[in-house]
């Protein structure tokens, strides 16, 4: 039995985040993981969709290279060499997380992590003991119960696929089908996008989701709304055929993407015993704190089934390492005002409440809106609109809200999320003044 102070279950982002921070306060620390360093976000999620992303934005930048001048005449685009390349980044990432835990003095142990009680861990052949335990082991893409439904890959097997495919049909109105159909079509991918409803991003404010629906269109991806696949077969060419709900629509594609959702890595951590309370999909709920019904035993990041992001994760984990080991009894994080991107073409932003949860929670709610098109398409044939809103409550107008969608959004949003944490009124943004000519001044000039 090797006794530990803390024993970290999963090295994802949160999970190596909490693991270095714990040991920088004198702690000695087991990090257990039995796959590659980095999780989700550095292997198939938040850093190769980012490069996919760039890359689908360099497409658009040089079909608008002729508006400014340049005489381009066609471009060759190499899937594979993107891969290649994105692939040994991610490959460089993995050694430096490994090169920061040995720094930080944490003991790694490859293997797959299974309880044996609510004090102990076994892993690689060796049984594990700490008084405290955090479990930051993710998520994973779930298929739908369908015929044929693995003929279809996941996000984890996009980031796969050795050739680009000519024909796409992405299941999903979440970020990662959105972000995905995005990059697909943008690099010459005919995209079909099924949606469960009417509109994609539901969860966000109603200027995003109408002005995110208008891109996905003017951007030629085929939309079905209220549609589900039914069935998944594969058909003499090679591709696959899709039978779905309404009129009995039948689709051929080349490949099918299912973006239908994520579940809580739980099922082989035996939390049974444990103790540990989780949900039929996986998830561990938590307090403020992060800690499970169980004493001793903690979450963070995508496992709680909220706020899945990987900036969230890390700040979790770090601050549960203060609160654990460098006598700050009171650090935890404050889940409110969160800022986050929507990697779309364009970009959204939004952190705060959306119009319609200030209305529910406060009585005197006042909005400002703009739509407009960015002088970067200025000389453009094709004019797509940025749109922003303030949403603000009270006499004071407090602004409680922020969402944009456009050019840059991904980087203006941090300094505005900053203001908003800082509980800024509407009169600190109309005092501030703006830079020129930007997107961005726009959201201290609202009337």
């Amino acid at each position: 039995m090797a006794n530990y102070d803390y024993i970290v279950i999963g090295g994802g982002s949160g999970g190596v985040a909490t693991a270095r921070r714990a040991a920088e306060y004198g702690a000695k620390v087991v990090l257990i993981e039995a796959h590659r360093l980095g999780g989700t976000c550095v292997n198939v999620g938040c850093v190769p969709k980012k490069l996919m992303w760039y890359a689908a934005q360099i497409a658009h930048s040089l079909d608008d290279a002729r508006h400014y001048g340049f005489s381009i005449h066609g471009h060759d685009f190499d899937w594979q060499r993107l891969k290649h390349d994105r692939d040994a980044y991610i490959q460089r990432l993995n050694g430096i997380y490994l090169n920061l835990l040995e720094q930080s003095g944490v003991t790694l142990v490859r293997g797959s992590a299974r309880f044996v009680d609510s004090k102990t861990v076994a892993a690689d052949g060796q049984h594990y003991s700490a008084p405290h335990i955090v479990i930051a082991t993710g998520g994973q893409p779930v298929l739908p119960a369908i015929p044929g439904a693995e003929l279809g890959i996941s996000s984890d097997g996009f980031f796969e696929l050795e050739q680009q495919p000519q024909r796409v049909v992405v299941v999903g109105a979440g970020y990662i089908g959105v972000e995905l159909a995005g990059v697909l079509r943008s690099l010459g991918s005919e995209v079909t996008l099924v949606l469960r409803h009417d509109q994609a991003m539901r969860n966000l404010d109603a200027l995003l989701r109408d002005e995110l629906m208008t891109h996905l269109r003017d951007s030629g991806i085929h939309i079905l709304p209220h549609t589900e696949v039914t069935s998944v077969s594969r058909n003499p060419s090679g591709g696959l055929h899709l039978t779905t709900t309404g009129d009995g629509l039948e689709l051929n594609t080349d490949t099918l993407l299912w973006a239908i959702g994520r579940r809580a890595n739980t099922e082989s951590l035996n939390l049974a015993a444990t103790g540990v309370k989780s949900t039929p999909r996986g998830v561990i709920p938590v307090d403020e704190w992060q800690n499970t019904n169980i004493p001793g035993i903690y979450a963070i990041g995508d496992i709680i089934g909220h706020h899945e992001l990987t900036p969230v994760a890390i700040a979790a984990g770090r601050k549960l390492a203060a609160r654990l080991f460098n006598q700050q009894p009171q650090s935890r994080l404050d889940y409110h005002t969160v800022p986050t991107v929507i990697f779309g073409h364009p970009p959204m932003g939004t952190v705060g409440l959306t119009e319609a949860q200030a209305r529910e929670q406060y009585a005197d709610i006042t909005t400002y809106t703009t739509r407009f098109t960015a002088l970067y398409h200025a000389l453009s044939e094709h004019k797509p609109k940025t749109a922003m809103k303030l949403v603000c409550a009270g006499s004071k107008e407090q602004v409680v809200g922020c969402h944009i969608i456009g050019e840059g959004a991904d980087e203006m949003l941090q300094g505005f999320a900053v203001a908003i944490k800082m509980s800024a009124c509407k009169s600190d943004f109309d005092n501030t003044v703006a830079i020129h000519p930007t997107s961005a001044e726009e959201l201290v000039t609202l009337r």
